[in-house]
């Protein structure tokens, strides 16, 4: 029987939808009223720019769920939330803006429509005129930004009449978005009335009352062994028993007391006492387990002109929550008493000496935990912060515009500093920068470029300054799977922390955006069906605006084991076949051992599942949950060397509870660790999936470090084994891990490439690479060979730091795996047969030598060529070739961040001979913030792209590039000119030798740039070779019949069209995907244009399904060699000879006088 699942999904989307099909014209005419005319802007005018809202608010992506049938549209925001995620729309918009999917106003079209931004937006067919439905639309909202405080209110009374107080003074948070401002609405201040009267225990005491209480955590299980204390009575306490109770002797039953309590591992908790009778109170005290603190907002880099203010924030959570900061710069601590304790730090009247960096601390009972530094740069007097003159960056031209028998013809087209500007003059204690600025681009100038046969048009950059920032979204895109079939998770709850933030899609898929101020992106994917342990992951982001991809891999729970309650058992730690290895140890759970979350004790059967990832299983680190990294006493983040981790589950048969384990052991076996002073070091950790952080199990959680085993002289006898014990609760945390830290710790230096020609202007962002520790090498005596951590960072325009663990005496001591992805694509390392070449691999001699870096191909040419190992070797002090990477010592993180490309680093480049994209106007896809507003930009919307793509069938004996020409189709400023080109190449159906297809990405048709205007663009497709139209898509053919103007139709070596305005699907051959990151976009896109489908996603070319254009080609006849045509006809093989030579000269002199003539436009040919 199916899944009912998949089905319930959609009742429940489609009771999104029938809830605003449902509202009736009367119900919410006056609420669409007022919408339309206070907060929405007119809808039949074009919407304000940003500059002209009052409030600190951006327009959201644009939403489509729904189309014009039966009753009507209806774009419900509660259906978009459902179906795009709550993420995506904030939850006040300001206001609301549609248009139809022909981007036509309302008015325009003369329909009637309601619109309302907390409801959404709906169109009857009922109510339009005689004749007439409603269109497609679809709407985006407006959305605020960052929250922020008003001023302190005046302080109020004092809370006593007597004695000592507290008064208070209290602030609002000014948002209409809903979100919350960091840090307390309120503050509070001691305050001292007269004394008041005493009070003895003759006249106070009850000696006849009682009060009764207990002490119990969240879940209601007791607590034992806890100090209680009446604040009334400094000096009296008990301790509660052992089902958490205790009893106050001589407590009036009406005096409502305040008992407090305290237990080591917890939080102190206060309660008030209430009358259970006229001679007893009762109380409860709920004491949380301490956590240690966690940073949910870092403080952010900030640009100053001296003389002008600044505001750093930090916030911190935390149990209990923390209250007390500390605030360094350049890493000294600044005085408390003139910068104060709290979580903002505000300096006033900058000097150019307080710029540096600045960072947070933040302390609760359980520990610290430290931010990440923010720089601040001080400005002196004139002092610009946009250098004004571009700097070198070079594009591709197309190989027809290079010089004859030349390598690939490059040009700078220029690009600004990625740097802030000056923040406003009157900037206020804010967390974010109000109307913050960047250096953009000012002034663009237009070139031509003399090709082969035709003028290549091209926008360079003249000018830069300092202009209002794009804002800037890192976007997580992935695909959930079982470790074991890669079959997709369909339906996995997301959570993000602990909040829920939506579902995958029925092939696993998953979108979220990051929310601002995130440094670490933990998520957790629940399997609704609980046949999968929870995956936490640690997601690294690029937190420029680009997109990332990333596959996610589920670990299925192991079979159930039986047990009963009152025997225990022991179940065995890892040992499956696919590591042919011993088991690691053992979980033993004693008798009597289970009781419920309430404290209950439990009798009867019991389903335990334990489910490990063994780390001498290499395949399972793609499994392995969190980023094994831990808070260390300093409050820093630091790695962790794993031995094995292990997900328990106890449930009672047929129950979805689940139970826990006091008393529980761990038996490690000792033959595995045998690393020097790892045994001594070993420890037991937990996982919290809300911070991805591991914690020791303290004595305080019922764990500890391990010991070595004291076992009788028959059992040694017996095993011939040592073990190392482990104590061990089984309470709300489920995942644990066998881990010791480690304080040998590096940086590896990795950069991304367009080519493998390794040029620094081709530098790829948003490329994940990941490092996998392998330790030890062969020959290295200590444990038995394994992965110890993985660790994944993300390139940005300065390449990636992968942390890693590193030796200096031994080079072999760690070595390391590393494979870099970007998207699906995975990218190829640098070569290594038959001998590493430092100019090749991009590391110094001896250096590259001592590292050992061979290519994973390096002994089989058989295998891939997307990964790379090397040995870990420390860099040594006095040593000039290690002194500039690749390897960096733990506390040069910075060295390596800002090393310049000509220092050693490994190397990465994408395999894309087969594709070539030129814009007129140069945009880097990894780098959002380069988008300029510009009528011919390929990418009009720097919030929104839409990548469109056609996929052409040919019939034909090899593989064919394919060439699209976009040009202006119907807008007045833009037609016939260029866009820009698109050229990709055919890909080989794996059953038809003879057909083969093209997935071609075209301009979409839309709004320029502008926001006022569509332009359907001039679309042409050109096969190379001889090739002639054979067939197109009916659908399509019809769709562009309805919708005039034709593109000309007559040349049968092409297929031209106007892009069409509506998101087609398969079934017209058209792919189209809007996403927030272009190449996000684009790989969706081209997966499905591979698959033929619109859900789909492949990558292995299926030409058969999903086309849109097919032709039909052939080889072009043999041409006779020159000494045939010189037998055959002299005279006219001597005149072919004559023009080709005169050709070849023209076009050296034409290219001459192209690079005297372009003045900052360089031109220059690579071989």
């Amino acid at each position: 029987m199916a899944s009912p699942l998949p089905l319930l999904c959609l009742c429940v989307a489609a009771a999104q939808l029938a809830t605003a099909r449902d509202a009736t014209p009367t119900e919410e005419r006056t609420e669409a009223t007022k919408g339309l005319q206070g907060q929405l802007p007119d809808l039949g005018q074009p919407s304000p720019a940003l500059e002209d809202w009052v409030e600190a608010s951006e327009w959201t992506s644009w939403f489509n769920v729904d189309h014009p049938g039966g009753d009507g549209d209806f774009e419900s925001l509660a259906a978009i939330r459902f179906y795009y995620g709550p993420a995506r729309v904030c939850p006040k918009p300001l206001a609301l803006e549609a248009r139809t999917t022909d981007w036509a106003l309302p008015a325009a079209v003369g329909e009637r429509v309601h619109a309302n931004p907390a409801r959404g937006f709906w169109c009857l067919n009922r109510e339009q005129p005689r004749g007439r439905r409603c269109s497609n639309y679809h709407v985006r909202f407006r959305c605020p930004l960052e929250a922020a405080w008003s001023a302190w209110g005046a302080w109020g009374l004092c809370s006593k009449s007597c004695g000592p107080g507290r008064r208070l003074r209290r602030r609002s948070c000014q948002s209409s978005s809903g979100d919350t401002c960091p840090g307390s609405s309120q503050e509070a201040q001691k305050c001292l009335r007269s004394r008041c009267p005493g009070c003895s225990s003759d006249t106070c005491g009850c000696p006849d009352h009682v009060l009764l209480g207990s002490v119990v955590t969240p879940s209601g299980r007791p607590l034992p062994g806890a100090r209680v204390s009446l604040r009334a009575r400094p000096g009296t306490v008990v301790t509660s028993g052992t089902h958490g109770t205790f009893r106050f002797p001589g407590v009036c039953a009406g005096t409502k007391a305040n008992v407090s309590a305290q237990m080591n591992g917890f939080s102190a908790g206060t309660a008030q006492a209430s009358a259970n009778s006229s001679t007893s109170a009762v109380v409860t005290i709920v004491l949380e387990e301490l956590g240690k603190p966690y940073l949910v907002k870092h403080p952010e880099s900030r640009v100053r002109e001296a003389g002008q203010n600044v505001t750093f924030c930090c916030k911190a959570s935390g149990t209990p929550m923390p209250k007390k900061y500390s605030w360094f710069h350049n890493g000294t601590l600044l005085d408390r008493r003139q910068h104060g304790s709290g979580p903002h730090l505000e300096l006033r009247g900058l000097r150019e000496e307080q710029a540096g960096e600045y960072h947070c601390k933040a302390w609760n009972e359980a520990g610290a935990v430290r931010s990440r530094a923010a720089q601040l740069t001080v400005l002196a007097p004139g002092q610009p912060a946009c250098d004004p003159r571009p700097q070198e960056h070079l594009i591709k031209l197309p190989d027809d515009c290079g010089q004859p028998g030349g390598g690939p013809t490059f040009l700078d087209v220029g690009l600004c500093a990625d740097t802030r500007c000056p923040g406003p003059v009157g900037s206020g204690p804010r967390c974010g920068d109000e109307g913050s600025r960047c250096c953009s681009v000012l002034r663009l100038e237009s070139r031509d470029i003399r090709c082969s046969g035709y003028v290549l048009p091209v926008k360079v950059v003249a000018e830069c300054g300092c202009r209002k920032c794009l804002p800037r979204r890192g976007l997580v895109r992935g695909r959930v799977v079982a470790a074991d079939t890669e079959e997709p998770l369909r339906f996995a709850r997301i959570l993000l922390g602990r909040a829920p933030i939506g579902f995958t899609s029925y092939q696993g898929d998953f979108t979220i955006e990051v929310p601002p101020a995130t440094e670490r992106l933990v998520v957790t994917f629940v399997d609704p069906r609980g046949e999968f342990v929870d995956s936490v992951r640690v997601l690294p982001f690029d937190p420029r605006g680009a997109g990332v991809y990333h596959e996610v891999r589920s670990l299925r729970k192991a079979a159930p084991v039986l047990l009963d309650a009152e025997l225990g058992g022991a179940i065995p730690l890892g040992g499956a076949e696919e590591v042919a290895a011993p088991a690691l140890g053992e979980l033993v759970l004693p008798p009597g051992t289970f009781h419920h979350p309430d404290g209950r004790p439990y009798v009867g059967p019991v389903e335990a599942r334990v489910t490990v990832v063994d780390p001498r299983d290499l395949a399972s680190a793609a499994a392995a949950s969190s980023d094994l990294r831990f808070l260390d006493s300093a409050g820093e983040l630091a790695p962790l060397r794993t031995y094995g981790m292990f997900a328990v589950d106890l449930r009672a048969p047929g129950s979805d509870e689940q139970l826990h384990a006091a008393r529980a052991a761990v038996r490690v076996d000792a033959e595995h660790v045998r690393m020097p002073g790892h045994a001594e070091a070993l420890a037991l950790w937990s996982l919290d999936p809300e911070t991805g952080l591991w914690e020791e199990e303290g004595a305080e959680k019922g764990g500890g470090g391990f010991r070595r085993e004291k076992a009788a002289a028959a059992r040694v006898r017996r095993e011939e084994r040592a073990f190392l014990v482990g104590a061990l609760t089984v309470r709300e945390r489920r995942l644990f891990n066998l881990d010791v830290p480690e304080r040998r710790r590096c940086f590896v230096k990795v950069r991304a490439y367009g080519t493998d020609r390794f040029a620094p202007a081709e530098q790829v962002q948003g490329v994940v690479v990941t490092l996998l520790n392998l330790e030890p090498a062969p020959g290295f005596t200590s444990n038995p060979r394994a992965w110890g951590r993985f660790d994944s960072a993300v390139t940005g325009p300065n390449g990636a730091c992968v942390p890693a663990f590193c030796d200096a005496e031994r080079p072999d001591a760690y070595t390391a795996f590393v494979t870099a992805a970007l998207g699906g694509e995975e990218l190829e390392a640098a070569p290594s047969r038959p001998r590493a070449s430092a100019a090749t691999v991009g590391v110094t001699q001896p250096y590259l030598e001592r590292l050992g870096y061979q290519r994973t191909d390096h002994d089989d040419p058989a295998l891939k060529r997307t990964g790379f190992r090397l040995n870990l070797a420390r860099p040594r002090a006095g040593h000039e070739s290690e002194a500039h990477g690749p390897v960096y010592p733990w506390r040069r993180l910075r060295d390596c961040e800002d090393a310049p490309v000509t220092d050693s680093h490994f190397r990465f480049s994408r395999v894309e001979e087969d594709k070539y994209e030129y814009d007129v106007v140069p945009f880097r896809e990894g780098a959002p913030a380069s988008w300029t507003g510009d009528l011919l930009a390929w990418w009009p919307n720097p919030q929104e792209f839409r990548a469109c793509f056609l996929k052409v069938r040919l019939q034909g004996p090899q593989e064919y590039m394919v060439r699209s020409h976009n040009a202006g189709g119907t807008h007045e400023a833009t037609h016939g000119r260029l866009y820009g080109l698109r050229d990709t190449r055919s890909v080989r159906h794996p059953e038809h030798p003879g057909i083969s297809a093209a997935c071609v990405e075209f301009k979409c048709g839309g709004m320029l740039f502008d926001q006022r205007q569509v332009d359907r663009t001039l679309v042409t497709i050109t096969p190379q070779g001889s090739c002639r139209r054979v067939a197109v898509n009916t659908l399509l053919q019809d769709y562009l019949a309805r919708h005039p103007p034709l593109a000309p139709a007559d040349d049968p070596s092409v297929f031209a069209m106007l892009a069409p305005l509506d998101a087609l699907g398969h079934n017209y051959g058209i792919y189209t995907v809007t996403d927030q990151s272009p190449r996000l976009a684009k790989e969706i896109a081209i997966g499905r244009c591979f698959d033929g489908s619109s859900d789909g996603f492949s990558r292995e070319m299926k030409a058969d399904a999903g086309t849109a254009v097919t032709f039909q080609c052939r080889e072009p006849p043999a041409r006779p060699s020159l000494f045939q045509r010189l037998l055959e006809n002299p005279a006219s093989a001597l005149g072919d000879i004559r023009r080709e030579m005169g050709q070849a000269i023209r076009d050296s002199r034409i290219a001459q006088t192209q690079a005297g003539d372009t003045g900052p436009v360089g031109v220059r040919s690579r071989q």
